[in-house]
């Protein structure tokens, strides 16, 4: 039975956010979780379904890989066996259930972390290249606005001379417990908001918040037989964390402009030449600029017809990672001749007059064939 797409599992577009879709899979969670539908296998089966497409979307490079791939990323051991059961399952738990305790108590928890120090958000960059570009590489500088660490306190939120307290009403721990009946609730500190630190005196600079908005110039290295849609991942260059947690990643997605006469195919170059009728019918040479900046010198055969394809080795693209080029194939097409003086139609009709089957063989068997199929049809 084929998978369900995890986008409509989840009720949420190809293009949501990652807190579009943690809401949507909270909401459905609470509503599948098999406490709150004891003995209900539909509700089981549906739960695990939803964790799993959550456990995908919510990772970018395993969101990356099935927008690109489907579900066929993950088979046979892709992106390390699918998503699984692991920590991320527990973090969604805990989410979850504060959501439903949060909600009975009145309230609701904040942000988490170790102390305050939550990792900043992954970045994407689109980035357009030439064919030329990818066919060479280059280093490219980019211009990325985001979030970086504030310089005046460091990131610590606290005002310079000063530092963050431990929170009085959890001791640090950013959670705190509350009995409920038989039962001992866990959840986020309504004081510190799950930080674990208090700031008396915000920084200025950056309100508290431990980091500011600033555009920053990074260059980045695009390897030689790259192709469209390529994602090159610069670790640690996303938004920075905040009160000085790690900063997140910033992934840069590669399209490459079309070609006014190269089309590519993998490693592979194609390329449409048009040729007289003469040159055609006698042979001759043409001289075809390639990526590498030099020409090639190309023999069209005696008699060539429209679709030949002729094959230069080596001549295509860099193959990524690998000391080897794909081919290049120039695709002939006769032009026919157009606008003719009087002269030149009394040629062609001389010549016409004396062709026979052996200079245009293609044509006379094509209408042999027709005459023949028509006449046994009559008998």
């Amino acid at each position: 039975m084929a998978k369900a797409d995890y986008y409509e599992l989840l009720g949420v577009s190809r293009t949501a956010t990652e807190a579009e879709m943690k809401s949507a899979f909270r909401k459905l969670a609470m509503k599948h979780h098999p406490d709150k539908n004891p003995g209900d296998k539909a509700a089981e089966a549906k739960f695990k379904e939803l964790n799993e497409a959550y456990q995908t979307l919510s990772d970018p490079q395993k969101r990356a890989a099935y927008d690109r791939f489907g579900h066929a990323a993950f088979e046979n051991g892709g992106m390390g066996g699918g998503p699984g059961f692991g920590n991320d399952f527990a973090s969604s738990m805990a989410d979850i259930f504060e959501d439903l305790f949060g909600e009975m108590s009145g309230r609701r928890g904040g942000g988490r972390g170790t102390n305050g120090r939550e990792r900043g958000s992954d970045l994407r960059y689109n980035l357009e290249i030439t064919l030329e570009e990818a066919y060479a590489g280059k280093t490219a500088t980019l211009k990325v606005p985001t979030s970086i660490a504030c310089e005046a306190c460091s990131g610590s939120g606290a005002k310079p001379g000063s530092k963050p307290k431990t929170c009085a009403t959890c001791a640090g721990h950013g959670r705190v417990r509350a009995s409920q009946g038989f039962f001992s609730i866990e959840r986020t500190c309504p004081t510190c908001h799950g930080r674990g630190e208090t700031i008396d005196d915000p920084c200025r600079n950056c309100g508290g918040a431990g980091r500011v908005t600033r555009e920053r110039t990074l260059s980045v290295n695009i390897p030689a037989g790259v192709e469209d849609g390529t994602r090159i991942r610069l670790a640690g260059e996303g938004e920075a964390g905040l009160r000085g947690g790690p900063s997140g990643d910033l992934y840069i997605f590669l399209s490459i402009k079309p070609h006014p006469f190269l089309q590519r195919d993998g490693a592979d170059l194609f390329c449409r030449v048009p040729v007289s009728m003469v040159t055609a019918a006698l042979g001759g040479d043409l001289t075809v600029p390639v990526l590498d900046g030099q020409e090639c010198a190309v023999k069209v055969p005696e008699g060539t017809q429209t679709g030949k394809q002729i094959r230069i080795r080596g001549r295509g693209m860099p193959v990524l990672r690998a000391r080897e080029h794909g081919d290049l194939y120039i695709q002939i097409v006769v032009e026919t001749p157009q606008q003719l003086s009087t002269r030149q139609r009394e040629l062609l009709r001389e010549f016409e007059r004396e062709s026979s089957k052996d200079t245009q063989p293609e044509s006379a068997g094509f209408f042999t064939k027709v005459r023949d199929f028509f006449a046994g049809g009559n008998e």
